[in-house]
């Protein structure tokens, strides 16, 4: 199967079935000298595990990770850096109905037009499951951001139609609450609407939000290569996004130049802007500023009403969905979000080194003979 590496300099290669014995991912490209711990990729795979609430699985997995080899006296060697994360509590028999017919919202019969063969135990490869490879790899991302001073962070911004209010918006309310909202009074009324969706086996969507601070102006190329593309390439691979926007995003459609445009200014010696409709990246360059998105998460496909679909053999038939699922992606899908954006980020910064021969000059002077 293609598809399953991510970056340039700095790559990520995932693997593993969410029925399968584990799951996994390999970092190679990253510096050596960074401290690493198995501590520190276990922090976000924690914010991601199933069974910590009402509104996710309840599948038990302590999603432990071992790192098996680029570590040495707690540093990376700049080798790649192998971590493993075995599964402990797999039921494959809750998707023995589902093995002959395709599940409405799911990847089964595109998967199965595609490969001719699936796997139907949490939808294998496509499962959520898999992105606990993205974690792992994106704690090491956010390590050697770290080392800058850059920093990402994402939260839930709405669950359904109830939204954060950007008067109450407070970031440390996102450990106080269930659902990681900066909103304690829209956290307990997207509680109140998740509790009548599940009470009638229906499920929900929302949007999460990402900030990256600290990231220097220069990150990104003008094309192809865009920080703008880069991040929307990291962000809509994860499963069930749907939607994808920076800065204002759609609205801009509906704004002027004169008030979309940043106005610049100076402040000792140091360009800024007044505003940042443009969230941080002009002709897919950073400039400086707070880097702003947001994604927006389809719901969960995976309801217990009844739906309308077909067995593989084109038979009409019926189905309920059983098993253990999250009534709400979002919640678990933020450290995802942001795990992918500090990956994407931190690839294009060690990308960008090369782009002037003054920089690469200061690098290598006395090293060359000049």
């Amino acid at each position: 199967m293609a598809g399953s590496i991510y970056g340039r300099i700095l790559t990520m290669t995932t693997w593993g079935e969410s029925h399968g014995p584990g799951l996994g991912v390999v970092v190679d490209g990253c510096p050596a000298g960074i401290p690493l711990t198995e501590e520190d990729i276990q922090k976000l795979l924690d914010r991601r595990k199933p069974g910590q609430s009402r509104f996710t699985t309840k599948r038990s997995e302590s999603d432990s990770v071992r790192i098996l080899s680029g570590i040495f006296e707690g540093k990376t060697t700049g080798t790649p850096i192998s971590m493993l994360v075995e599964n402990q509590d797999q039921r494959s028999a809750d998707y023995s109905q589902i093995a002959g017919c395709y599940r409405p919202g799911h990847a089964d019969y595109t998967y199965d037009e595609k490969y001719g063969f699936r796997d139907y135990r949490g939808g294998g490869r496509s499962s959520g499951r898999e992105t606990i490879g993205r974690v792992a790899a994106g704690a090491v991302a956010e390590k050697l951001l770290a080392e800058l001073g850059v920093t990402v962070t994402a939260y839930t911004k709405s669950i359904g139609p109830v939204s954060v209010s950007p008067e109450r918006f407070d970031l440390a309310e996102c450990g106080r609450n269930r659902l990681c909202m900066p909103d304690a009074a829209a956290a307990s009324e997207a509680e109140a609407y998740l509790e009548k969706l599940m009470a009638q086996k229906d499920s929900a969507g929302g949007v999460a939000e990402c900030i990256i601070k600290g990231l220097p102006a220069g990150v990104g190329d003008p094309v192809f290569e865009k920080l703008s593309a880069n991040l929307a390439k990291a962000v809509c691979s994860i499963g069930a996004v749907k939607g994808f926007e920076i800065g204002e995003g759609f609205p801009a459609a509906k704004m002027t130049g004169s008030t979309h445009n940043d106005a610049f200014y100076s402040e000792n010696g140091t360009v800024r802007k007044q505003t940042n409709h443009a969230g941080g990246i002009l002709g897919g360059i950073s400039d400086g500023g707070d880097i702003c998105f947001r994604a927006a998460f389809k719901p969960t496909p995976s309801i217990a009403s009844p739906q309308k679909t077909v067995s593989r053999g084109g038979e009409e038939i019926e189905l309920s969905v059983k098993g253990r699922h999250d009534p709400i992606i979002v919640p678990r899908a933020v450290v995802v979000v942001e795990a992918m954006a500090a990956f994407a980020a931190a690839d294009l910064l060690l990308a960008g080194m090369t782009a002037r021969m003054d920089r690469i000059r200061e690098f290598y002077r006395g090293r060359t003979g000049q």
